[in-house]
This record gives C-alpha cells, sequence and structure tokens, in this order.
C-alpha cells in the first residue's frame, strides 16, 4: 500500500483549522456588532449564527483532512474534493435549515457568512505566507 501513513504525526490540517477559529474569535464580534448597529438585536443574532455556521465549517474541514492524511494520500485526495462538495451541501443545508426554523435577518446572515469566510480564509493565508521566517507551529 502506497500513500502517506501520518499516523503518528501531527494533525497539521485540524490544527490550522483551529489556528482560523481562533481568528473568529476576532471577527465574529466585530461583525455581530456592526450588524447589531446596523440591523437591531434580528442582525446581531443572525450575523452570529452565520459566524458559527462559518467556524463549523472550518473545523469540519480540518478533521477530514486529518484523519483521511492518516489513511493514505488518495484518501487525503479525496476527501480534499469531496468533503468540500460535501461540506458546501452541509452549509446550504445549514443555512436553509435556520433561515426557515428561525426567525433570521437573512441579509445579516447571509453577508456575516460570506464576510466571515473569506475573511477568515484570507487572514490565514496571509499568515502562513508571511510565516517563512519564523516556524509554523506544526515544525517546532
Amino acid at each position: 500500500m502506497s500513500g502517506v501513513n501520518l499516523e503518528h504525526g501531527p494533525a497539521i490540517e485540524a490544527d490550522l483549522a483551529r489556528q482560523t477559529v481562533t481568528r473568529g474569535i476576532y471577527l465574529g464580534p466585530a461583525l455581530i456588532l456592526v450588524f447589531g448597529l446596523l440591523r437591531g438585536w434580528d442582525g446581531a443574532w443572525s450575523a452570529a449564527i452565520g459566524v458559527a455556521v462559518v467556524v463549523a465549517n472550518f473545523l469540519l474541514s480540518g478533521a477530514i483532512l486529518s484523519i483521511s492524511a492518516r489513511i493514505n494520500l488518495q484518501a487525503y485526495h479525496a476527501a480534499a474534493l469531496i468533503g468540500f462538495f460535501l461540506r458546501l451541501g452541509l452549509f446550504i443545508g445549514a443555512v436553509y435549515l435556520i433561515a426557515s426554523a428561525f426567525e433570521v435577518d437573512r441579509l445579516a446572515f447571509g453577508i456575516s457568512a460570506v464576510v466571515a469566510y473569506f475573511t477568515l480564509l484570507i487572514w490565514e493565508a496571509l499568515s502562513l505566507s508571511m510565516s517563512r521566517e519564523r516556524e509554523p507551529s506544526w515544525r517546532r
């Protein structure tokens, strides 16, 4: 069986997902405050749910990739591709269920989810690209 077996190595993908979620601690309250001021309590509540769905998506991504990396390289590649579409479907399903089950401000919910997703993604990418001088946490 050829492939990469990282059974005893660190879960790099899960570590990156946790780092991204940690940055959400700074972004989440800012989005909640903005939509709270612009749209009231419903906007703040909806923005909080939008950020929570994005955070759950990043954590699920890290878990799927970390688990599949321990199996082999083909499983990792399949998890990266299929996992993306699976998480996209779960994201859309969660948004639909939340919007239909609760009275949410759909504009605040949608905008906060999109802004949180792209901001956290870009923030993590910039952080990794600028960390050439120092060691990433998984290499220490």
